[in-house]
Parts: structure tokens; sequence; C-alpha cells
């Protein structure tokens, strides 16, 4: 994969940008709600945009968020729940095509990864989620398309899984989690971590030490490495290549999200 030259190989930032205590913590007092993205995308480097998970938008909404954001700025797109809450995950081809045709390739070169985030309940069958992934498209309308997965349930944590994966070139999300387990195999030509542990008593979500530890691990990432001291289901390492590496602040102590995607793109 070629990195965009304007942009930066560890790109960090939040779930979504309109929620309401940001408004007295993270926008100025009386900043317009219409130009909340704007703010958010001057101040972090990447938003994980949360709304397509429950609902579709028109092209125009993706076009005018492309033009809101910076160069160099990078929208994940998370996937429709349509297109993962179901028994059987082969028959999801529908749901993914509606969801990939909307209009997200509006966002040009701001288009970043699709997380595809799968219930805590969904368990690992070999044979239906080797189907799913092979529904995902390599591109739509000549863009190319890069896909991230987030699994929450311990049976995902076996060999094969991390195969079919690395098969399909799809990336495992590594979650920061209190509640669900964490796989930190790298598997595609990306890194996507879901930093989902952030306390409110901390101005930042994360103290001092925990950013720094985060900052090294994304520099590893983003070189091409296998930071030590995370769980791999596997001891395969990946290609040494270099990952354009995505870091969000999100869920956790919610309102200090941007505070520590700013903390941490000041340490990188």
């Amino acid at each position: 994969m070629t990195t965009h030259p304007t942009r930066a190989p560890i790109l960090i930032g939040i779930g979504g940008w309109t929620y309401e205590p940001w408004r007295d913590s993270f926008y100025p007092a009386k900043w317009p709600q219409k130009r909340e993205l704007e703010y958010a995308a001057n101040h972090v480097t990447a938003i994980e945009i949360n709304g397509t998970y429950y609902s579709g938008f028109k092209p125009a909404t993706f076009a005018g968020w492309a033009r809101t954001v910076p160069d160099g700025f990078v929208f994940a797109v998370k996937a429709s729940r349509y297109a993962t809450n179901r028994k059987v995950l082969a028959e999801a081809g529908e749901s993914i095509q509606r969801f990939v045709g909307q209009g997200i390739v509006e966002l040009g070169d701001r288009l970043g990864p699709i997380l595809w985030q799968f219930m805590a309940t969904k368990k690992f069958d070999a044979d239906d989620f080797g189907a799913f992934l092979k529904l995902l498209p390599a591109s739509h309308d000549g863009v190319a398309l890069r896909h991230a997965i987030q699994v929450r349930h311990d049976s995902f944590a076996c060999p094969e899984f991390i195969a079919l994966c690395r098969d399909a070139g799809v990336t495992i999300v590594f979650a920061d989690s209190g509640e669900y387990p964490a796989i930190a195999d790298i598997t595609g030509d990306f890194v996507y971590a879901r930093l989902e542990n952030a306390v409110e008593e901390e101005a930042t979500g994360y103290n001092d030490t925990a950013l720094d530890h985060w900052a090294t691990k994304a520099r590893t990432w983003a070189a091409g490495g296998r930071p030590a001291g995370l769980p791999y289901v596997t001891t395969e390492a990946p290609p040494k290549q270099a990952r354009d590496t995505f870091v969000f602040f999100i869920n956790g102590a919610k309102i200090r999200a941007p505070h520590g995607a700013m903390a941490l793109i000041e340490r990188l």
C-alpha cells in the first residue's frame, strides 16, 4: 500500500464529533454546532464515523464532510449493523453492498478503513466467518477499500481466525478494553487500534505513562514492527513493511477522548 503523500503514517482520533458534553470541555464556548467537525478535524487527525452503523447517508453528506476537513485527514467508517448483527454472516452480501454503495467513496482521499464491528455475543464459526470475509469488496467505483474487523468473543482468539484474516488481507482491530478480549496479531497492511479504557479522573483519559506506552506501540506499528507485551494468538511475525496506523480514543470516559487524542498527537 502506498501512503498518501500528505498523510502522516500515524493517525490519531476520536469516535464521531457530535457529543453534547464536548461543548463544555472540547469545543470553545458558543462554538456553532454546524462547525464542530471543522474544529475537531483541526485538532485530531482522524475520526471514526459512528452514525453509519445505525443508518445510511446521502452521497452529498459524505462529500460535504470531505470538504470540511484538511488535507491528510482521514475518516474511518463504521459499517452498518445490518451487515454484522446477523445469525448467518454468509447472507450479508446485500447489506454489505448497500452500505458500500451509499456514497462513502465521496470521501475521496479522506476515506480510511471500514470498521466491521461484531456483537460480543457473536462466536467464531470458521466457515461462516470465512464466507463473510469473501463478501468484503476490494473496491467500489474504482476506489480501493480497506477493511478492519472488531470481534469481541473469546472464541476468536484462535490461529484459524488469524489465518482467515491474513489470507483475506483484513486487519483485526486491537482494542484496549476492560470488557472484551484483545487480539494484537497483525493481519493486514494497516493497523487499527481502539483505546477503550479511558477514565474520567484523568484529564486525558489515560495517564502520562499509558500515553507514553501507546506512543511507543504506535511508532512500532507504523514502522512495520510487532510491539512486545501485547496479547498475540500466534507467534508468526507479519511481513516487515511500514503500515498506516490508526489509533482512536473511543468508549470509556468519552468526555476525555479528544484530550487523550491530542495528548498522543503531541507525543508523536
